[in-house]
């Protein structure tokens, strides 16, 4: 392997889910001699059960199910290999611990011992996946990422330390890459004290990511279970169809206006690097996938239609802004002091409608528009409120720029009301806010206009 060709590879939980994925995935590693880190994430629903043994209300019989649920799903891979020894002792080592763990949250609910706890099934998962490895034939051993992933130490949404990150992965896992299979965990880091550390949400796809630009790798490959990114949603548009190449730029669009394969921000670092990504179907690598690169060679102006439910439209109306100043200002920070954040506006003389994605809000979905930020409003302007909305968005390249792009769109869009257009800010994208009841027969037809 020549280690500027180097390939880091993660494999989320569904990949990981039982020894037959895993045979599935390892086999993908061996495909590629380049392929030399490979982050694993807890087997499928593990990760489930641990949320639930940290949470304040289980009792001892409840703690004893789930801990008893997490170990069949550990032995049953481990029954696949022929129950070797040495697995099975570093298994049952990290299940006595995660019992440890778990009685210590009843008497203290601390955050440090809490992401130890969730740390688990990843320590799991990458102790049984260089044992599948090892099975056919190849050196792997399994790395403790918290020697290299250094965090600050917020605990449940860490921040990683970029440079000393870098330092760690050269000296403690660059040497190892030479002549075996480094399998680690994702999601998880460490702070300066050896505390253990989660990233949050989309943690291992950000792991994968920051160990490649660390090792300044070729490539980072993301194996969940879709074939790449697609089109459209194919639940929505039966002819939506997988995207050969897409830019970061794009990527990041798509994302924002809710398609779910991946979120950018898992994988900015290889973006600060220009380190190319790939999406693939670990059930299926021989359908291919979507490479997402800086530069690509087919730029369209049309590449997807994006579809996210749920918005909320706030309409404020108000003489007060014919020729004056302060307005717009005034209404930021009213939202900025109730945390709310403002994704598309539009502004006339005397109106402004901001649209507010709920599926921003927090983790219960409620609160967004609480009573006392619709008072605070209403002191200086009339406030309407519409929901049940959705935002479609056509993604591509150069659409500000392109003539012609309006009137095929909305050719499409005249039998639909529409509550709201946006476009201009980005070259990347034209948005529109229509009914949600009408949102997937919206997306189905444009679908069939720009793609078919």
């Amino acid at each position: 392997m020549s280690l500027n060709q180097l390939v880091v590879a993660k494999f989320g939980g569904t990949s990981v889910a039982d020894y037959q994925a895993m045979s599935r995935c390892a086999d993908i590693v061996l495909s590629n001699p380049n392929t030399r880190v490979v982050v694993v994430s807890a087997s499928s629903g593990v990760t489930n059960l641990l949320v639930e043994l940290t949470s304040a209300n289980v009792n001892d019989e409840r703690r004893l199910v789930l801990l008893k649920q997490i170990a069949q799903i550990q032995y049953r891979i481990i029954d696949e290999l022929g129950r070797p020894q040495d697995i099975a002792a570093q298994i049952d080592k990290l299940l006595s611990r995660m019992s440890v763990l778990s009685e210590s949250l009843v008497l203290d609910r601390n955050k440090a011992i809490m992401d130890e706890l969730l740390s688990m099934g990843e320590q799991c998962s990458s102790v049984l996946f260089s044992a599948v490895i090892r099975e056919k034939g190849t050196q792997s051993s399994a790395f403790d990422v918290r020697q290299v992933l250094r965090t600050d130490s917020h605990f449940g949404k860490a921040e990683p330390q970029i440079d000393a990150i870098a330092t760690l992965a050269g000296d403690f896992l660059q040497p190892l890459l030479a002549d075996q299979v480094i399998v680690t965990q994702g999601f998880i880091g460490a702070d300066e004290q050896g505390r253990t550390t989660t990233l949050g949400r989309g943690g291992s796809d950000y792991s994968a990511a920051l160990l490649a630009e660390a090792l300044t790798a070729y490539a980072v490959e993301i194996w969940t279970d879709v074939a790449g990114i697609y089109t459209t949603d194919p639940r929505l548009a039966p002819n939506a169809r997988p995207i050969a190449e897409i830019s970061f730029n794009e990527a990041a669009e798509m994302a924002t206006f809710g398609a779910k394969v991946l979120h950018p921000a898992t994988i900015l670092p290889a973006v600060r690097q220009q380190i190319q990504v790939f999406v693939g179907s670990s059930k299926a690598p021989e359908q291919g996938g979507t490479w997402i690169r800086h530069q690509v060679e087919d730029a369209p102006v049309y590449r997807a239609v994006a579809l996210r439910r749920d918005q909320t439209l706030l309409n404020l109306h108000s003489l007060q802004m014919l020729h004056a100043q302060g307005f717009l200002a005034e209404t930021f920070a009213t939202l900025a002091r109730h945390k709310i954040s403002v994704d598309l506006i539009t502004t006339s003389e005397v109106n402004v409608s901001l649209t507010l994605d709920k599926t921003g809000s927090d983790s219960s979905g409620q609160g967004l528009l609480s009573e006392s930020l619709l008072q605070e409003l209403s002191q200086h302007c009339r406030v309407r409120v519409e929901d049940k909305l959705a935002l479609v968005a056509i993604i591509g390249n150069k659409i500000a720029s392109t003539a012609g792009i309006c009137s095929r769109v909305f050719q499409v869009l005249e039998q639909h009301n529409v509550r709201m257009i946006c476009q201009g800010a980005s070259p990347h994208n034209l948005c529109v806010l229509v009914d949600e009841a009408e949102a997937a027969q919206v997306v189905n037809a444009l679908h069939q206009n720009l793609f078919e």
